[in-house]
C-alpha cells in the first residue's frame, strides 16, 4: 500500500499528489511513469512522475479527474492509501547539453514537461519554457518551472493570461529569431499540438522530441492504444517510448486512429450528461 502524503488541487479537476513510494522515488528517471490502481478491482492509470525526492521516499502525480479511475484515485484522502504504484516503467528522457532548449507544454501536459524541463536545466541547458491552457485556471506549475527556466512564457485561448492564442505562435516567433533560436525543443500536451510544433520545427532543422504520454492506455502494451508508426516502424509508446523524435511520428496517421471513434466517444459523452442530469 502507499500513503497520500499530501493532495492539491491545482486547476479544474486537475490534482497534484504527493505519495510515498521509496523504491520508485529512489529508482525513478524524468520521462519514466507509475501504473496506479487504486484496489485490487479498479482501472489500472499510467501517471507519469512529475518529481521525486528519493531521500523523502516520495513521488509526485499529477493527476486530471476525467474518468472513473483517474477520479478514484484523487479522492483517495491524506493519509489513505493506494494499492498499487508500479514503477517506473518506460524509457529515461535523452538528457544532453544541447544549449538552448525550449519546453513547451499545453494543458495537464505540462505536469508531464515539467520533469524533463527540470532535468534538461540541471544538465547546463539554457531553458525557457512555453506552456498553454484555455484560460488562466488551466495554466499550471507556471511557478515551479520559473525556478529554473530563463523564462516562462504563457498563452491562453481567451486572453486570461499572457499571450492570446496557441503555444505554437510564441514558438514560431523563437524559431524565426536567430538569437533566440533554439538547438532543440520538448513538447508535451495534445497530440494536434505536437504535430503542430514539429511541422514548425522541421524546416528549421531543430531536433524535437515528443512525449506520446497523452496516447497511453494501459501502460503495457498489451492493449494496442498506443500503437504508433515512428520512422517506419511499428512502436508502444508505452514500452518503446513514451518519448520519441518527433520529426519521424506519423502524425497523420496517429490523428486518423485517435479520430476513428472520437463520433462514439461524443454519443457517449452525451448520453452520460444526460443520466448526470437526469439524477
Amino acid at each position: 500500500m502507499f500513503e497520500v502524503i499530501s493532495k492539491q488541487e491545482i486547476a479544474p479537476s486537475v490534482h497534484r499528489m504527493v505519495v510515498k513510494a521509496p523504491r520508485v522515488a529512489a529508482a525513478r528517471k524524468p520521462g519514466q511513469f507509475v501504473i496506479v490502481r487504486v484496489d485490487e478491482d479498479h482501472e489500472r492509470i499510467p501517471l507519469t512522475i512529475a518529481d521525486a525526492d528519493a531521500e523523502a521516499g516520495v513521488i509526485t502525480l499529477i493527476v486530471q479527474a476525467v474518468g472513473d479511475g483517474t477520479k478514484d484515485i484523487v479522492a483517495t484522502p491524506v493519509g489513505g492509501a493506494i494499492r498499487d504504484v508500479a514503477g517506473p516503467l518506460g524509457h529515461p528522457t535523452e538528457i544532453e547539453n544541447f544549449g538552448k532548449v525550449v519546453c513547451v507544454g499545453g494543458g495537464v501536459g505540462t505536469a508531464v514537461l515539467f520533469p524533463l524541463a527540470k532535468a534538461l536545466a540541471d544538465a547546463g541547458n539554457e531553458v525557457t519554457t512555453i506552456i498553454g491552457g484555455r484560460s488562466e485556471p488551466f495554466v499550471i506549475l507556471r511557478r515551479d518551472l520559473a525556478a529554473f527556466s530563463k523564462e516562462v512564457l504563457v498563452t491562453t485561448e481567451d486572453g486570461s493570461l499572457g499571450t492570446k492564442g496557441f503555444v505554437t505562435a510564441v514558438l514560431g516567433e523563437m524559431l524565426s529569431d536567430d538569437a533566440r533560436r533554439p538547438d532543440a525543443v520538448y513538447a508535451v500536451g495534445p497530440v494536434p499540438m505536437m504535430r503542430a510544433i514539429c511541422q514548425q520545427t522541421r524546416p528549421a532543422g531543430v531536433k524535437t522530441i515528443v512525449s506520446l504520454n497523452p496516447i497511453m492506455v494501459d501502460g503495457t502494451g498489451m492493449c494496442g492504444g498506443c500503437r504508433v508508426t515512428v520512422g517506419g516502424e511499428i512502436k508502444f509508446a508505452c514500452v518503446d517510448g513514451p518519448e520519441f523524435d518527433g520529426h519521424d511520428v506519423d502524425f497523420a496517421e496517429l490523428a486518423d486512429r485517435q479520430n476513428a471513434y472520437k463520433e462514439d466517444y461524443c454519443r457517449l459523452d452525451a448520453k452520460l450528461q444526460q443520466t448526470e442530469t437526469a439524477r
